[in-house]
């Protein structure tokens, strides 16, 4: 597993994206980690493409197993801090509407937490499906909708500009050309879901609780929650196919027709 950043070495908080080695971020690091976790076994010994590698976390991750890395992101101080902090990632500065691939280059794409920030999300599956090779892959993983934002199809993260729900992620993918190998759903865990009983039925929501109307680093956490967020792993996290709509996000694996 990933070894977290201290935080003099991790990147800006923004509210944007997760970073490693900040106590008040590890519930969203763990949940994103535990997705990665997940889906290495499909990047063995593959050329990968991660499109949109935020702090670079996770790019470091499949380079663990994957021939090779190469992760893009549109900010220059993420690729500049993803150079420096892993050397075992090629990394470059690119738009997602227009990678800089040639056709049919890669063996898999991996796309975690990204596609709910992009405005055209169909053309971006288009330009996965020109660089992956016959039979390649593409990994996303993307928030649901229908936990993430309920009863509501206009995202409240400012981030967001199109939330999924299963049946949608599903549409969107074999529209674009894909074949759904798989469509799983990332869920508390036992360890999680005591946190949930301990704190109203929602350590997520004892957290936005704390930050919301804050600058990111700003709020002021109560000593025992602070301390309960930190110590959540990877492990407390479920991934299976059961309750879709319940699930708090959407993994899915799709090979290129």
């Amino acid at each position: 597993m990933t070894t977290p950043a201290t935080r003099a070495e991790a990147l800006h908080l923004t509210g944007e994206r997760t970073v490693p080695g900040i106590a008040e971020e590890n519930y969203w690091f763990r949940r994103h980690e535990a997705a990665y976790a997940a889906l290495l076994p499909h990047c063995a010994d593959a050329m990968v493409l991660e499109a949109g590698c935020g702090e670079g976390y996770g790019a470091s991750l499949l380079a663990t197993t994957a021939r090779r890395v190469l992760a893009l992101d549109y900010d220059i101080p993420t690729t500049e801090h993803v150079a420096r902090r892993y050397p075992e990632v090629a990394v470059a500065r690119a738009n997602l509407a227009f990678l800089p691939i040639r056709d049919g280059a890669v063996d898999v794409v991996a796309n975690f937490q990204v596609i709910e920030h992009l405005w055209d999300q169909a053309g971006f599956l288009a330009e996965c499906r020109r660089v992956l090779s016959p039979n390649g892959k593409l990994l996303v993983t993307t928030p649901n909708r229908l936990t993430f934002t309920p009863d509501s199809d206009t995202p409240l993260n400012p981030f967001h500009t199109r939330e999924l729900a299963p049946s949608e992620l599903a549409g969107l993918l074999t529209d674009a050309g894909f074949a759904v190998e798989s469509l799983h759903g990332l869920h508390h865990g036992q360890a999680v879901r005591a946190l949930d009983e301990r704190y109203g039925g929602s350590i997520i929501d004892a957290q936005l609780d704390v930050v919301m109307g804050k600058l990111p680093g700003q709020a002021e956490w109560p000593e025992a929650l602070l301390a309960d967020v930190a110590a959540i792993e990877a492990t407390g996290f479920d991934i299976h196919g059961e309750d879709l709509d319940a699930s708090l996000d959407l993994i899915a694996v799709a090979v290129r027709r």
